[in-house]
């Protein structure tokens, strides 16, 4: 089964996550927005290789470390979705704008689609595409574990913003109530900031994409 351990990084602390086959001993990070001294030294200490990085979206606190770390180890980049491309493209400027150290733009090895699967070791993972917070967000779904990293399109208790450009709010509310909520209400999830949630516990409560509204 696919094992994970939650990292947040960055000064918006985000919740990057090392997810890694217990029977390979290969990992992936999941959105490794910096601090990547630390990133590296977590994975030593648990005994694992790297091979990947998975990226949810463009923004710098999910995708600012991913040139770094790439250079330092030689792993491959899968993701986001090529909508995302000009946001990538955007990584210096971004940087510049919140305060993060310099970033280069990079050309991920794997745009992904609807319907990919990413693999870790042995364990794979389905590709979900999920516009609304950028045009090019993905979902990382792992089935046998029942367990989602989201990024940012939903949180407990809330959503991601739209008010970036190319952002939707509509689009957004059926990224969740279409794609996310039908995989199952036992399905848990890791979302790009706070705490985890449930599908199920989001879809009775939460304000904006529950059940009552």
């Amino acid at each position: 089964m696919l094992r994970h351990r939650i990292i947040p990084v960055t000064p918006f602390q985000q919740n990057c996550s090392l997810l890694w086959c217990p029977e390979t001993q290969k990992a992936a990070l999941v959105d490794p927005g910096g601090e990547i001294d630390r990133l590296l030294t977590v994975i030593a200490d648990e005994g694992l290789t790297l091979e990947k990085v998975l990226l949810t979206h463009g923004h710098i606190d999910h995708a600012g470390g991913t040139v770094e770390l790439a250079r330092r180890t030689g792993v491959a980049i899968e993701g986001p979705q090529e909508e995302d491309r000009f946001w990538i493209d955007a990584l210096p400027q971004q940087s510049q704008m919140f305060g993060f150290p310099q970033v280069e733009r990079f050309e991920p090895d794997r745009w992904l689609n609807e319907g990919d699967i990413v693999c870790v070791g042995r364990q794979n993972l389905r590709v979900f595409h999920t516009p609304g917070h950028t045009p090019g967000h993905v979902v990382f779904f792992h089935e046998a574990g029942r367990l989602a990293w989201v990024g940012d399109v939903l949180f407990a208790g809330s959503i991601g913003r739209t008010d970036f450009p190319r952002g939707d709010f509509k689009t957004l509310v059926e990224s969740i109530r279409g794609k996310l909520f039908p995989l199952g209400d036992d399905v848990a999830f890791i979302p790009g900031h706070g705490p985890m949630s449930t599908f199920g516990e989001e879809r009775r409560s939460n304000p904006f994409v529950g059940d009552t509204n």
